[in-house]
């Protein structure tokens, strides 16, 4: 059961929960603003830039900081780093290309329900019955999404890659959200300020590799214009989604439970389909606008549930 002191600290929780997914659903505008640049070049330049201002921030404290994590949180930062940033963002970037954001949000908005569910094995955690009005709200809600996204487009094999990359993105950050989660709950020696930032220089570090692969795999050319724009768009996410958005997200693990986490997701999926709206010049369709309202009323139910006192046996 969730203290009553822990119960004060979710609304904070899910505001910080908000502000993260408002900035994280630029990732997926980024990919089709620069869509001539391949994922792996998109990952590198977000990154690397990442990891540069990570590091400029950390270099007041950097002795410190860099004392402060043991050799298992050095080894919890490289595979996060890995998981949750390198190859999380190729495949949705891929995605994105090739599916579109709306078909990538509609699999990316599948996160609520798997890390919801393996948020229920934690002690105190809310049943799974207690949680199935919220759960089946949110796969009605990302159901309607991918309605739409499949109705407007034919099935191609474009499509189909847009699928894969998508799905291989919801296993990759699931493995994140719930990883990072863990971490934050044992690591209270570390700020989460400072864990986003050690995350930002050990992302920045991994994606150095990427630069022989990008050199090797880029066949097309572009102007130098083009090159700013690229780098201009990769330091605005990195910026705002991996420096900014990143630490709402860990400051928002620390006050809510992993169930709750899950549903925080929600939010990306929510204001990534805004930005598209936007990007395509559109209003949303009415499928589209059932599953906003289904998907903030699977968040309401879900924070019920938090609020509820277990039944005595």
């Amino acid at each position: 059961m969730i203290s009553d002191a822990e119960k004060q600290h979710i609304p904070r929780g899910v505001l910080c929960g908000a502000g993260a997914g408002a900035l994280w659903g630029l990732v997926f505008l980024a990919p089709a603003l620069v869509n001539d640049f391949s994922p792996v070049q998109l990952a590198a330049g977000r990154y690397l830039a990442y990891g540069f201002m990570a590091a400029v921030l950390l270099a007041p404290r950097w002795t410190r900081a860099l004392s402060m994590p043991g050799r298992k949180d050095w080894i919890a930062l490289i595979w996060l780093s890995l998981l949750g940033n390198i190859v999380y963002y190729i495949l949705l970037s891929r995605a994105v290309q090739t599916g579109g954001i709306a078909l990538t949000s509609l699999i990316i908005g599948f996160l609520p329900v798997a890390v919801t569910l393996i948020g229920t094995r934690d002690a105190h955690a809310p049943s799974v019955r207690s949680l199935v009005p919220s759960l089946c709200l949110c796969v009605a809600g990302t159901f309607c999404i991918g309605y739409q996204a499949f109705l407007s487009d034919s099935a191609s094999p474009h499509t189909l890659q847009g699928v894969i990359c998508a799905v291989g993105a919801l296993v990759s950050w699931t493995a994140y959200a719930v990883g990072n989660t863990r971490c934050l709950s044992r690591l209270h020696h570390i700020s989460v300020q400072d864990w986003n930032l050690l995350t930002g220089i050990v992302t920045g570090a991994l994606s150095l590799v990427l630069l022989p692969v990008v050199l090797f795999v880029t066949t097309a050319h572009h102007s130098g214009a083009r090159w700013l724009y690229f780098m201009g768009v990769s330091s605005a996410v990195a910026l705002l989604a991996s420096i900014c958005g990143n630490a709402l997200w860990n400051k928002m693990s620390r006050l809510v439970p992993l169930t709750l986490v899950g549903q925080m997701i929600l939010f990306e999926t929510l204001f990534a389909l805004i930005y598209g709206f936007v990007w395509e010049q559109r209003w949303p369709r009415l499928m589209e606008v059932v599953a906003f309202v289904l998907v903030t009323a699977s968040v309401v139910l879900c924070l019920t549930a938090h609020k509820k006192k277990p039944a005595s046996s």
